[in-house]
């Protein structure tokens, strides 16, 4: 396993630029997650660190081994596609087989690999079978264990699951987390899904659709801690108000609203927005003294999700906020429906202030 290091690498396609000056670096033996809008450069950097495509400036490093010019088959990295990229005339004992025969490894070798990674995919009855015999998820399974199968340093994942249902989804990320924590390889995983972002990567980058990085981190780093109001708003949702910082007494005057409080000092720009999470905002029918703000409003939306509800609230100034609760978190002040007038509250740790991008 080893580390990536981009520097200052810079791609024009069609007279397009795609990525500018962009610096990165992925940690050895982590599950990092590359998080985009579609046409940011996500897949275009991927295939530069694979070597499929050449870079216009900037540097790519594998370790400390500086692979920028390196040719595409001598680089210990492997790529999974989200159309899986099977051969249709192979099975699938050859599919997974394939670069260890181009290899000239011994066939005895090759059978124990090979069929130790179909049990490990659930695949030792479908080994005579060709891909168009496979169902979505099966293909995908043959092709991360052809990705695997030669250890390589660096598994590139572009966007692999995106042509799954829900469920079956949900079950590979789970088996794709176990597989990179038992093969301590580095993976980097390409997608534009926040939720899959969130729930396999160690660390985390998100672009901004210029191709640059906007913010890198972990995950919870993120999502708690974003940099500005277009990482706040691209991992998760955030209710975000218009206002103005008064920096005498460290308020933050919000249009249609009044003044709030802020429990620290800022010492980011003067163009502002206050950012609350949904599931930070608490509602309740009666207005409670156990928060220092309360707003009163009124229901005009309900998502029901089975273990939680997203409610809209409309203002009296006509703002719409979002509300996210738990289903069971209330005993007695859980029967919200629409139209009821109702109050939301938070408390001044759940604020955050973010430069508007």
């Amino acid at each position: 396993m080893r580390s990536i290091t981009l520097k200052n690498v810079s791609k024009t396609i069609e007279g397009i630029k795609i990525l500018d000056n962009v610096s990165l670096t992925i940690p050895s033996g982590q599950f990092f997650a590359l998080l985009g809008p579609s046409g940011c450069g996500k897949t275009t950097l991927l295939r530069l660190i694979a070597g499929l495509e050449d870079v216009d400036s900037g540097e790519i490093y594998l370790g400390n081994q500086n692979i920028t010019n390196v040719p595409i088959h001598k680089r210990p990295v492997n790529i999974i596609f989200q159309n899986y990229a099977l051969f249709p005339h192979l099975n699938v004992y050859e599919n997974i087989a394939y670069s260890l025969v181009i290899q000239k490894l011994h066939k005895t070798k090759i059978k124990k690999r090979v069929l130790t990674l179909a049990k490990v995919f659930h695949l030792e009855e479908h080994l005579n079978k060709k891909p168009d015999q496979l169902s979505g998820g099966q293909k995908q399974r043959v092709a991360i264990a052809r990705a695997i199968i030669n250890k390589p340093n660096v598994l590139l994942l572009d966007e692999p699951l995106a042509a799954l249902d829900f469920n079956l989804r949900e079950k590979l990320l789970i088996e794709l987390i176990d597989l990179q924590d038992a093969l301590s390889t580095t993976f980097l995983y390409i997608t534009h899904d926040q939720s899959e972002a969130l729930t396999v990567s160690d660390h985390m980058a998100i672009m901004d659709k210029n191709g640059n990085i906007a913010q890198c981190g972990t995950p919870k780093e993120i999502y708690e801690k974003p940099k500005n109001s277009y990482v706040a708003t691209f991992v998760g949702n955030t209710n975000l108000f218009d206002g103005t910082y008064n920096r005498e007494n460290n308020t933050f005057i919000v249009d249609g609203f009044g003044s709030f409080q802020l429990p620290f000092q800022n010492t980011l720009s003067n163009k502002l927005q206050m950012s609350i999470r949904p599931e930070k905002i608490f509602l309740t029918k009666q207005k409670s003294s156990a928060f220092p703000y309360s707003i009163q409003g009124t229901i005009v939306s309900i998502v029901y999700n089975g273990r939680s509800t997203l409610y809209e609230v409309k203002c009296y100034n006509k703002k719409k906020i979002q509300v996210f609760e738990q289903n069971g978190k209330h005993m007695n002040d859980s029967d919200f429906d629409y139209d009821d007038t109702v109050y939301i509250s938070w408390q001044r740790e759940s604020v955050q202030l973010l430069d508007c991008v």
